[in-house]
């Protein structure tokens, strides 16, 4: 639902210090609209924004997004799974991993993370100084919107700041490759995208 009094903010990523308005939005709990390494992605911190862009996007809430961090090292602040080097070595980049996690409280569960290829988008996380989410920017079983004016007035109202790239973005371009990582260190496509894994390291 639209905000009447949320003044949504339109800057160009070649603004100087453009990420740090990004971190700065971010970190206060705000919704942005950012270009990633793939599509136009919802970016908030991780996890006190995720209500706010389910609700944006209008997505069952039992459906999780991908966490983005700044540098593949950061993966093991949060697994202990050693992730083959192969598979390593396509960080930075268009592969998201889901590997187990224990929460907080103890529980075990999985969770998707992909170390993106732009840079500036990993400055901005560096900046936030946590993961942060990312999904495609439209209403759940709508196409995904990339073209900067299209989001404006899609999404006026619903997000604190929409960051223009460089250039339109292909909304019909590969997503991310997701793996599931396995106990036995062989990885299981989940969604084949723009990056090939080797084939020594599928299951």
């Amino acid at each position: 639902m639209k905000n009447p009094f949320l003044e949504t903010k339109l800057i160009a990523r070649s603004e100087p210090s453009s990420e740090i308005l990004v971190a700065d939005c971010i970190k206060k709990g705000g919704v942005c609209v950012v270009p990633t390494d793939t599509v136009y992605g919802f970016s908030g911190i991780v996890p006190q924004s995720q209500s706010h862009i389910h609700s944006i996007k209008g997505r069952d809430e039992g459906k999780p997004f991908i966490q983005l961090i700044a540098k593949p090292e950061d993966l093991y602040c949060y697994t202990d799974v050693i992730i083959p080097q192969q598979l390593f070595s396509l960080w930075p980049g268009a592969v998201t991993v889901i590997v187990p996690v224990t929460q907080d409280d103890g529980e075990k569960t999985t969770v998707a993370f992909r170390c993106p290829g732009d840079s500036w988008l990993r400055k901005v996380i560096d900046l936030v100084d946590a993961p942060i989410y990312s999904t495609s920017v439209n209403r759940s079983g709508e196409p995904v919107l990339g073209n900067v004016e299209a989001i404006y007035q899609e999404f006026f109202g619903e997000v604190e700041l929409i960051v223009g790239g460089d250039e339109i973005i292909d909304p019909n371009a590969k997503p991310s490759t997701l793996v599931e990582l396995l106990s036995n260190g062989k990885c299981k496509i989940l969604r084949q995208g723009s990056v090939v894994i080797p084939p020594e390291l599928l299951a």
